[in-house]
């Protein structure tokens, strides 16, 4: 029997897309032998993974798991909204969130961590499941925030069961205000922040080179006008302070009352915001619709109607 070498897994898991103990495994199950080892997990369905790993995966949940004073969030995606209400991939994606919440943000980190009651990392798991489905699935993004003397709020808009939805917000918050006072402020600044979508916490954090932008935009609409450049300025500046009531957080008309500045709100509570974070399913993955019901199609030997009136824009 061939020793079974960090190596040789290195090279069957190159070669299958398999995770690191399922190529193991079949090296010891087949003797070292490589080519035996690729049949044992083909047939276990465990190389097929590899397959499916260039497919857009767009779909899928965000994730939050919470513990005293932090909390972390996940997006997990998946190539149908189908897998989405599949309860292997939501437990899956239930357990990623308390893995950030363990070991941080770093997507990387989370992938080579232990998976919770499995002999297995997070990453050998989701090749399993991507086995196990047949859809290719990635763990985007997370972010994990701590507030030790405050609270991580967490809010999850229209959520599929507790802590799973297509839209999540963190909120870390402090303040002079009892715990479950602040709790419940920052669940609201959250279902704030879920709804009108502010870049920053605050003027002073507003990229540089996005307000230069904007501030061009706005001067060059501004003189279409033929006012003199004195008024230009001033139009500018009112223009730029519509910007910042747009774009930062604490500059926003809080949503729950539609008069006051969340600043405002916070200041009355006594409060601090930390940081925030707002994630939205497949924000800024480039969709391709149809794409996986093509594929399936083209397997089962269809042919696609390719009436173009189907594909004209209605209205």
């Amino acid at each position: 029997m061939a020793e079974i070498t960090a190596a040789l897994v290195k090279d069957l898991r190159d070669k299958t897309g398999a995770g690191m103990m399922d190529c193991k495994r079949a090296l010891t199950e087949s003797g070292g032998d490589m080519e035996a080892a690729v049949d044992w997990l083909r047939k276990k369905g465990l190389s097929a993974a590899a397959k499916k790993s260039g497919r857009i995966a767009a779909e899928g949940l965000v994730g939050v798991a919470s513990a005293p004073h932090m909390a972390a969030m996940v997006e997990v995606n998946a190539e149908t909204d189908f897998v989405a209400r599949n309860e292997a991939f939501q437990a899956f994606v239930e357990q990623v969130a308390k893995v950030a919440l363990l070991v941080g943000d770093d997507v990387e980190a989370i992938r080579n961590a232990d998976y919770p009651g499995a002999d297995r990392t997070v990453a050998d798991e989701l090749t399993h499941l991507i086995a196990t489905v047949g859809e290719n699935m990635t763990i985007r993004r997370a972010r994990r925030f701590k507030a030790d003397k405050g609270v991580v709020a967490s809010y999850v808009h229209q959520p599929v069961r507790p802590g799973l939805g297509r839209i999540g917000v963190l909120v870390a918050i402090e303040g002079g205000s009892e715990l479950d006072a602040l709790e419940l402020l920052g669940r609201q600044v959250g279902m704030h922040i879920a709804a009108t979508r502010p870049d920053t916490i605050d003027v002073e954090s507003v990229d540089p080179a996005a307000l230069e932008r904007e501030r061009n935009i706005l001067a060059d609409q501004a003189r279409q006008s033929g006012k003199a450049e004195n008024v230009i300025e001033k139009m500018i500046e009112g223009r730029i302070r519509k910007y910042y009531e747009e774009v930062v957080l604490l500059e926003q008309v809080w949503v729950h009352d539609g008069e006051s500045r969340v600043k405002a709100v916070l200041q009355k509570a006594g409060a601090k915001l930390l940081g925030f974070d707002r994630f939205a399913l497949g924000e800024g993955i480039d969709k391709q619709a149809g794409d996986f019901a093509a594929e399936v199609a083209a397997a089962a030997g269809v042919t696609k109607d390719t009436d173009d009136d189907k594909d004209e824009p209605k209205g």
